[in-house]
């Protein structure tokens, strides 16, 4: 039986005194619902009026592409100004900031360090320090739960928008959990309320929910390509499709010049524990190598307990490296965005494989776990 699971927003008369009287701005997008699958746009701006909406990567409609900047305009359905924060700037201007008192986050994250709205609500944070203005979230479950912590750790040199804090790859955290950890990891003085999840533990995925998926990204459809998304997101820092532009975005990779029987043959060689790699062509309606037949192999997950993503996709990519030789490209020039992806350069220069990669980074990850159990609202 899956259980009932009430998000921030279904809880949201235990703030209501904090929203009353007060200009009520907004950062959200199409995954801000309540259990009734209403929008918290229409929910907030019936009970406590709207001053301001706040838009992040892909639009508060999520009628925006991947990367392409979200302009500033009118919301026609409430008449309430739209601010962009992902366009020429990512951070706050002192007009944004003057829309507002309280500032409400409500955003399903994924659970990995180089999605963008972990930023965005990071940036908010700290505008609303800065300008003594209070933030409120609403909390909403981690998809891919709260237990398990893989990948590499952010090093400064490398931070940008896909990855700004000394987080793993995938850090176990709701939004709420890590509003409260960023606070304390930038050392903010602010005005946080988190309003907490009701029904979830630590151990449960979406699908183990009464929970609907609602897309958080145009090319994340499922809870599968979810939590292969950990490690295939890799592929973007390459000249190797991630999907795009398929109907199975961060689980089918390919491209022209590979062979995905003989990928599939050593893939499944490797043994990893809870994946399968099984051959499969496809035609990209956009993105890398649009219109051009590509072959790859699609990432299974079988075990989700057992499985590692975040080393399948690295052991995907060298192996697809090794295969393509000349044909093979990292993206960029100097600026290589395979290292803002991974938060480091050690494996693009070669420091580490894929395993010397997964394994150095097998204790940083661990302490971050422990460093961050005060921060926990949930078991």
């Amino acid at each position: 039986m899956k259980k009932h699971i009430l998000s921030g927003i279904d809880r949201i008369d235990t703030v209501s005194h904090l929203l009353k009287g007060r200009r009520v701005g907004l950062m959200t997008n199409p995954t801000g619902i309540n259990h009734q699958l209403q929008s918290t746009v229409d929910l907030l701006h019936s009970r406590f009026g709207l001053s301001a909406l706040y838009a992040v990567e892909h639009g508060i409609r999520g009628d925006i592409q991947a990367g392409e900047h979200v302009e500033s305009f009118v919301d026609p359905e409430t008449g309430v100004p739209v601010y962009s924060a992902y366009g020429p700037s990512s951070r706050f201007t002192d007009e944004m900031l003057d829309a507002f008192d309280v500032l409400v986050f409500d955003i399903q994250d994924m659970g990995a360090r180089f999605y963008t709205y972990i930023y965005s609500m990071g940036y908010a944070l700290e505008a609303c320090a800065r300008a003594g203005k209070s933030m409120i979230v609403l909390d909403r479950v981690n998809p891919l739960g709260g237990v398990k912590r893989c990948g590499t750790i952010l090093r400064p040199e490398f931070a940008s928008f896909v990855g700004d804090y000394a987080l793993p790859t995938q850090y176990g955290l709701t939004v709420g959990e890590l509003a409260g950890y960023v606070k304390h990891f930038l050392q903010l003085d602010v005005d946080l309320t988190v309003v907490p999840l009701q029904g979830w533990t630590r151990d449960t995925l979406l699908d183990e929910t009464d929970l609907p998926w609602v897309a958080p990204s145009p090319n994340l459809t499922n809870l599968e390509g979810a939590l292969c998304y950990i490690g295939t997101c890799v592929f973007e820092g390459t000249n190797l499709s991630e999907g795009r532009g398929t109907t199975l975005p961060f689980q089918v990779m390919g491209a022209p010049f590979l062979d995905g029987a003989e990928l599939e043959r050593r893939m499944n060689a490797l043994q990893l524990p809870g994946l399968h790699f099984r051959r499969t062509s496809f035609c990209p309606t956009f993105s890398k190598h649009q219109g051009v037949l590509c072959h790859g192999v699609q990432m299974h997950v079988t075990d989700r307990d057992r499985c590692n993503a975040f080393a399948g996709g690295l052991f995907l990519l060298q192996t697809a490296r090794e295969l393509a030789g000349e044909a093979f490209a990292w993206l960029g020039e100097k600026d290589f965005f395979i290292d803002k992806l991974l938060g480091t350069d050690e494996l693009r220069t070669g420091r580490y494989d894929a395993a010397g990669l997964v394994q150095a980074y097998l204790e940083p990850v661990r302490a971050f776990g422990e460093q961050v159990k005060p921060y926990e609202l949930y078991r």
